[in-house]
């Protein structure tokens, strides 16, 4: 390329050395001339000659050959300094300890520009200190400055050029240019613009790219995609094992169950018949725990049906803080991905763009968005569900989604709401979205829903999202005797069957045969004591399993209920001290032994009773019943949407009710509790007469309008005395009790 660049016939010179550069992408050429051609004309000559001619290399086809005379000396080093546009010009003096002068833009610019377009000369402010002085030359192209520095790197420039009268020295090198940042510049000094736009982009990304995804997964949850039961080759292997591996104790479990939905096929097929109707309005099964809601819903009427969605409110109401509860929804209805970690980031972020800008970005989201967003998504899911058999060939296939699935019921999905107002007294945000989701999908013929709960009053909650309707409900109560009694017989010999052969069951009769017939003439009486709640049955059918007779097992389930309700809400601290009970521990004594002796209480009667009506941890009687209904302690029944009666809240309880009353130590500890209280109480009242007769007393003069004022507190004065004389009377005799038994 240099013999190109430099043909001998053309230029008169002999090249003596070849320096390539590759770092700076050329090459120093040392050559010998004629005495009579001085390097300028040979310059000249040669740039002339590659204006005419000019030479480009291979790997540079649309840039050619440019050549400069050396002025100075050159640098040849190797370090890891790479060319830039600009470069760093330095004024030295020519030799160590002179003075060397600071050139003008003007010099600068003669000097630099036969290398090329300068773009910027820039000198080194007047109040800099920096030494030695310096100025920035900008060239258009990287090229011209790797040209420039190259041949004027250690050029000396005389007085006549304008570097003084002992001369300057220039000293080069390459500057990376510090570019103007403008749209980051504007970025950063407009955020109340970018920031609410940068939101919008973000939400815009997530719905484009999460949504389809998270609306995926939530129809393979309803639908069953991904359960391995629902698989094919699972089903294929359950037919052909199905004799094989036969899971007894299962089976042994659903057939006593046949005995239950025997008795309530009633009730089922009512359910049933619902779902193939278009009211658009809530099924509501309501009943205590333990009662089977939830097995005859899922187990029965929605017995081979696809698309069934549960949502479990329990383990959402009972999750701590908000990342949790949304993690718990999003679970329940299988939305996924979900970033409720992310949540929290987000507020942060909000509260410091916020303190810094004065405005909220709105990076973060409360819990009833997200909560919204995430049963918004469900509802498109379903939607979606119920359209997917539909064809083109039907007949109302110009229908709109909300008419087709108005036209054909049997399609919706069904959406079971478990564990309605568990736990009412917080989060009801949580309830209060998921009743108005599901008003929203039933007014939309979208699915059908159907809530399974233990509140009676649970009509208030869901009035305010369907006030204009009126609900399908079903109510389960207890087992009858009888029902009972079937389903116990049908427990045990179901299991006895699958548990032994016809020559064990022979040998068990023979050895065994007065014991199960004082089993069953027992078990009418203990059924009886149990009370008709499924669980309590099974319970017991468990235990007449393992060999233990009727009469024994209820003594221990009576016995083990006594035990939690000891537990549960007569130890000391169960008040409304910690926030969390609305009741004491003396109400729960008073409910306890009156129901003991009586077996049903009138409501307002009890509101009436000194323990509920002047009680200083609880005062408010009404939700002190409340919260023990809520809890299952008591029951209260209704008539014409009142409260009439309070009841025991299982059957079991009145058992162990009164094994409780009957314990004289427990009976004398909660009775000077409850007597102390009412002392207590009256001990108030009687300081209040006290200080309102020495209020009286102090007048100059008695005026006589005050007379019967004075009587009446005399007279309550004395009542309430005669009141604290008699629970201290009866608080002396207990302790005597106290102190005579173990």
């Amino acid at each position: 390329m240099v013999k190109r660049a430099l043909p001998s016939d053309k230029i008169p010179i002999k090249v003596t050395e070849i320096l390539p550069r590759l770092k700076d992408g050329g090459a120093f050429v040392k050559f010998s001339h004629p005495p009579d051609l001085s390097a300028r004309e040979i310059e000249e000559k040669v740039s002339n000659l590659l204006k005419e001619k000019p030479v480009k290399p291979f790997f540079s086809p649309f840039r050619s050959v440019q050549a400069g005379l050396v002025k100075g000396v050159p640098w040849l080093e190797d370090l890891h300094r790479f060319p830039h546009s600009r470069l760093r010009v330095e004024f030295v003096p020519k030799n160590p300890g002179e003075e060397a002068v600071e050139l003008s833009q003007e010099t600068l610019y003669s000097l630099f520009r036969r290398f090329g377009k300068i773009s910027e000369i820039t000198s080194q402010p007047w109040d800099s200190k920096v030494l030695p002085k310096y100025a920035y030359v900008d060239f258009g192209f990287v090229r011209d400055a790797i040209m420039a520095r190259n041949c004027l790197h250690g050029f000396v420039v005389t007085e006549e050029l304008g570097g003084g009268k002992l001369g300057t020295r220039l000293r080069m090198s390459y500057e990376q240019r510090t570019k103007p940042h403008r749209i980051w510049d504007w970025i950063a000094n407009h955020p109340r613009i970018v920031i609410p736009v940068l939101v919008a982009l973000l939400t815009g990304l997530t719905v484009v790219v999460f949504d389809p995804i998270r609306s995926f997964f939530v129809k393979a949850h309803v639908s069953g995609t991904f359960h391995l039961n629902n698989t094919r080759v699972v089903r294929w292997l359950r037919q052909q094992t199905s004799d094989i591996f036969a899971f007894q104790r299962e089976k042994a479990e659903q057939a006593s169950l046949e005995t239950i939905w025997t008795h309530r096929k009633d009730l089922i097929t009512q359910i049933q018949k619902w779902l193939l109707e278009t009211a658009e309005t809530f099924i509501v099964v309501q009943g205590p725990r333990g009662s089977g809601k939830k097995e005859l819903v899922l187990e029965q009427a929605l017995k081979d049906r696809p698309n069934v969605l549960v949502i479990d409110c329990k383990p959402i109401v009972e999750a701590r803080g908000e990342s949790s509860t949304i993690k718990k929804m999003a679970s329940a209805v299988g939305y996924r991905p979900i970033f409720s970690w992310a949540n929290s980031i987000s507020s942060m972020a909000d509260l410091a763009v916020q303190s810094t800008t004065g405005v909220k970005a709105g990076f973060s989201e409360t819990l009833d968005s997200q909560l919204q967003k995430i049963l918004q998504t469900a509802a498109g899911a379903l939607t979606d569900l119920g359209l997917e058999g539909r064809r083109k060939s039907d007949p109302d296939f110009s229908l709109p989604p909300d008419a087709y699935l108005e036209a054909h019921p049997e399609k919706r999905p069904v959406v079971v709401i478990d564990n309605f107002l568990h736990k009412n007294d917080g989060k009801t945000i949580v309830y209060d979205k998921i009743a108005d989701w599901a008003a929203a999908l039933v007014q939309s013929n979208i699915a059908h829903v159907i809530f399974l709960t233990t509140d009676s009053s649970y009509s208030k909650s869901l009035s305010k999202s369907l006030p204009d309707r009126v609900f399908r409900q079903a109510a389960l109560g207890d087992l009858s005797p009888d029902v009972a009694k079937r389903f116990v017989l049908s427990h045990i010999h179901d299991d006895d069957a699958s548990r032994s052969t016809e020559g064990s069951e022979a040998r068990s009769q023979e050895k065994k045969p007065e014991h199960r017939v004082v089993q069953l003439s027992e078990l009418d009486q203990c059924i009886g004591t149990l009370g008709g709640r499924l669980t309590d049955l099974e319970f017991l059918a468990r235990r007449l399993q393992a060999g233990q007779t009727p009469g024994q097992a209820v003594a221990e389930i009576t016995e083990q209920s006594a035990s939690e309700i000891l537990k549960m809400f007569l130890l000391p601290g169960k008040t409304t001290s910690d926030s969390e009970h609305k009741w004491s521990a003396e109400q729960a004594w008073y409910l306890i032994k009156a129901l003991a002796s009586k077996g049903s209480l009138r409501y307002h009667e009890v509101l009436l009773s000194d323990t509920f009506r002047s009680s200083l941890s609880a005062p408010d009687g009404e939700s002190a019943l409340e919260g023990l209904a809520n809890i299952e302690l008591i029951g209260v029944t209704t008539a014409n949407g009142r409260p009439r009666s309070i009841v025991v809240g299982k059957p079991v309880y009145l058992a162990a009710f009164r094994l409780l009353s009957r314990d004289p130590v427990l009976s004398a500890k909660m009775d000077m509790a409850v007597l102390a209280e009412l002392a207590k109480v009256e001990g108030r009242n009687i300081e209040k007469a006290e200080a309102e007769l020495a209020t009286l007393g102090a007048l100059p003069t008695l005026p006589p309008q005050t007379t019967g004022r004075v009587t009446y507190l005399l007279a309550k004065l004395e009542t309430s005395h005669r009141k604290v004389e008699a629970y201290e009377f009866e608080m002396a005799k207990l302790k005597k009790t106290l102190s005579k038994e173990n």
